[in-house]
C-alpha cells in the first residue's frame, strides 16, 4: 500500500473513477442521428452506440471458415450441373440418333413390303396371261357368250380394280419399243412416224411395270 497521506478536507476519489491509464472515452452526444437523420432519445442513442460497438467488433473465427464451406459446396454444385448437362446433350442426341434410324427402318420395310406386293401380284397376272389370251381371242371371233363372257368380264374386273392390272395397246397409237414389241413391220409412203397398223396380242402391265409387252404389227415412213 502506498503511503502516500490525502491532505485533510480533499475528498477522495471515487471508486468508479475511469483510470488515465485506459485512455479517453468518447461519447456520442449528438442530437440528431447521421445515419437515419432522426432526433435521437436518450434510449435511441444507447442503442446506435451499442450498434457501433457491435459493427466495429471483429467477426468471430467461424465465419471465415463458414463462408470458404460455402463457396466450395457452390463449385460442387456448380460441376455436378455441368456434368448433368452434359449427358443429357449426349442422350438426347442419342435418341435423335435412335429416332432417325427407327424412321429409316420403317420406310425401308415399308418400301420391301410394297415391292413384295407387287412381285406377287405380278406373278400372278403373269400365270394368268394365257388365260387372258384366250378370253380376248374368243371375245374378238365372238365365241364368248353365256355364262363365260359374265365370268371373262368379272376376272377381267377383279386384275383390274383391285389389283391394278392394265390391258394395253391399240392400232393407231404411237410404237414405243419399251411397252410393244414389233413382230412385223411395214413401210408407207404416207406414214410419218412408226405407228402400231395390227395389235397380235394385247400388253399387260401392273402400274409402271410391264409384264408383257403388247406385241404388234407395225408400220413406218419409207
Amino acid at each position: 500500500m502506498s503511503d502516500e497521506r490525502i491532505p485533510e478536507g480533499a475528498a477522495p476519489a471515487p471508486s468508479g473513477a475511469p483510470d488515465e491509464a485506459a485512455g479517453p472515452v468518447i461519447r456520442d452526444n449528438r442530437v440528431v442521428d447521421p445515419a437515419t437523420g432522426e432526433i435521437r432519445t436518450p434510449d435511441s442513442a444507447k442503442a446506435g452506440a451499442t450498434a457501433r460497438a457491435d459493427d466495429d467488433a471483429p467477426a468471430p473465427a467461424g465465419s471465415a471458415a463458414e463462408s470458404v464451406l460455402a463457396d466450395a459446396a457452390v463449385a460442387v454444385l456448380e460441376a455436378e450441373l455441368a456434368m448433368a448437362r452434359t449427358q443429357a446433350d449426349e442422350h438426347r442426341v442419342d435418341l435423335q440418333r435412335l429416332s432417325a434410324e427407327f424412321v429409316n427402318f420403317r420406310k425401308r420395310v415399308e418400301r420391301d413390303r410394297a415391292v413384295d406386293y407387287s412381285r406377287g401380284v405380278s406373278d400372278v397376272v403373269d400365270a394368268l396371261i394365257p388365260v387372258l389370251d384366250d378370253v380376248d381371242a374368243a371375245r374378238r371371233h365372238g365365241d364368248l357368250t353365256g355364262p363365260f363372257a359374265a365370268i371373262a368380264e368379272k376376272l377381267e374386273s377383279v386384275l383390274a380394280q383391285r389389283f391394278g392390272v392394265e390391258r394395253y395397246g391399240a392400232e393407231g397409237e404411237e410404237f414405243d419399243p419399251t411397252v410393244h414389241e414389233a413382230l412385223m413391220h411395214a413401210t408407207s409412203a404416207e406414214a410419218e412416224e412408226t405407228t402400231v397398223s395390227t395389235v397380235l396380242q394385247p400388253g399387260y402391265r401392273v402400274g409402271e411395270r410391264v409384264l408383257r409387252a403388247a406385241r404388234v404389227a407395225v408400220v413406218g415412213p419409207e
